[in-house]
């Protein structure tokens, strides 16, 4: 615990994935110390906004990212769901928001996540600087898996869980 009242986790491969939450009045997000987590209006069972699997199949992957691709390398700044060995990293879980700072071959890239008061909303900002003399050259994609379904279905659901789709089946008696 620093004097600003935050955890620093300085390896992305913990034993179990360290969680902070984020959250006001109606909007809420657990987030964890690789990014994985998610996001929920009022209710986490029936108003689920983002998938976590609770088979934990694959291990804490679902969650918001951010992919970098400098010179056919890519990695994140929370270091899931890629696993690229990175020069440095560090997760800072404080009061109301998570930051992510890492590194990787001469790219900085710092990421903070907070639910601000007042808005249905989860903000990530991230700045990405070049710690290099040359000029480089990146790509940035983002991922979000979204739910709108019961958690507890998802949950129980096994099938769904290893699936890439989804079917629906409804049989009529007559």
């Amino acid at each position: 615990m620093t004097k600003k009242k935050e955890y620093i986790i300085t390896t992305p491969a913990t034993p179990l994935p360290w969680i902070n939450y984020l959250g006001n009045e109606d909007f809420f997000s657990l987030i964890s110390n690789t990014c994985g987590g998610y996001s929920f209006y009022k209710d986490a069972k029936l108003l689920r906004l983002t998938r976590y699997r609770y088979n934990n199949v694959p291990a804490d992957t679902n969650g918001r990212y951010y992919f970098i691709n400098h010179n056919g390398t890519v990695w994140t700044p929370g270091w899931q769901p890629v696993k690229t060995s990175l020069d440095t990293y560090e997760c800072h879980h404080g009061l109301g928001y998570s930051r992510f700072i890492s590194s990787k071959n001469g790219i900085h890239a710092d990421l903070t996540a907070f639910v601000p008061l007042g808005e249905i909303c989860e903000v990530n900002h991230l700045v990405l600087r070049n710690d290099t003399k040359e000029t480089q050259t990146l790509s940035l994609s983002s991922y979000v898996e979204f739910c709108f379904w019961n958690a507890v279905d998802d949950s129980a659901n096994f099938q769904r869980n290893l699936s890439l789709g989804e079917v629906e089946v409804s049989i009529l008696y007559c």
